[in-house]
């Protein structure tokens, strides 16, 4: 047999994801150990676990937090009560809220004040739905999946809105809002496209990829909204197998029982370092033949959280 890789690329951090790490290292360098943070600043086990090493302490609330300490805001955004909270213990706040996230709580704040009533499609308990739908309590419905699109009763008379989670599955997004659309002709789109460029580009790398893969590795955690998505989608496009897995160690030899042609792909919260131990232990049991699949070049960067970006300004001053 002809054994081989087809890594995907794009792959692995976006740069919502490389913003937040690294405010976190920054904040580590500037105001010394520990810094707490809302939440994973990502989902990915293998960061988390790193940054703790470091020093970093992750809390569920502010109210974990000691008065007047540093906390830093996941990439997956709060709600403007979080940003109370913390104001009322006087913490030093940095927001590693991505900046595509923000476009979208600034959407749901647009639309509420114009009393437009918001679908959100996205996955109830989500981190991200909770900050969003938070920037206008009691003015937002969460859409979790194809059943709810079809079932969801909006408020009579209200003028209607979709918004979605930046990072869901694009084709199944398309199909809560079509559903929607259907029921609900008047139903107006977002300004601009809410799913992120990075979740797009990394399902088109794999749906690429999957006709041709009896077998597709994910790397990425089962917290992670976009790396489950990435299974999924490969499974969909043609993949005869697909598993996710945090650590190289996780995959299990009889995956390997014939086949011939592996898609590996990452989420976007996942280091390389992750996706080089996949494939050096691939290359172990004979799949050393590794061809790269690009489906787009990425090039945006995103600057570091303003209030760290004063702080680092200061100190070298």
């Amino acid at each position: 047999m002809s054994k081989r890789v087809l890594l995907a690329a794009p792959r692995g951090y976006c740069a919502g994801v490389d913003r937040a790490v690294v405010a976190v290292e920054k904040s580590l360098e500037l105001y010394g150990a520990p810094v707490y943070v809302r939440k994973e600043i990502v989902h990915n086990k293998h960061v988390v676990s790193t940054l703790e090493k470091r020093g970093v302490i992750f809390v569920n609330e502010t109210d974990e937090v000691p008065e007047g300490a540093t906390v830093v805001f996941s990439a997956h955004g709060v709600s403007p009560a979080v940003h109370e909270a913390a104001a009322a213990r006087n913490l030093k706040t940095i927001d590693a809220t991505c900046p595509l996230v923000t476009k979208v709580h600034n959407e749901v704040k647009r639309f509420a004040d114009d009393e437009t009533e918001i679908l959100l499609i996205g996955h109830n308990g989500h981190e991200e739905v909770e900050g969003t739908a938070g920037e206008a309590p009691g003015k937002v419905r969460i859409v979790d999946g194809l059943e709810e699109a079809r079932t969801i009763q909006p408020t009579p008379g209200k003028k209607l809105v979709w918004l979605t989670q930046t990072t869901l599955s694009v084709d199944e997004t398309m199909q809560s809002v079509a559903i929607l659309k259907d029921r609900f002709p008047e139903i107006a789109n977002p300004p601009s496209d809410d799913i992120c460029y990075a979740t797009q580009n990394r399902q088109e790398a794999i749906k690429a990829i999957a006709p041709q893969a009896d077998l597709v590795i994910v790397v990425g955690s089962t917290n992670s909204s976009n790396s489950v998505r990435l299974v999924e989608v490969a499974l969909e496009y043609g993949a005869k197998a697909a598993y996710l897995v945090d650590y190289a160690a996780e995959v299990k030899d009889e995956w390997f029982v014939g086949v011939e042609t592996i898609g590996v792909t990452s989420g976007a919260s996942v280091p390389e370092i992750l996706v080089d131990d996949l494939l050096k232990h691939l290359a172990k049991n004979g799949f050393g033949d590794v061809e790269e699949v690009r489906a787009t070049e990425e090039t945006l960067l995103f600057a570091l959280p303003k209030e760290l970006r004063a702080d680092l300004k200061s100190a070298k001053q």
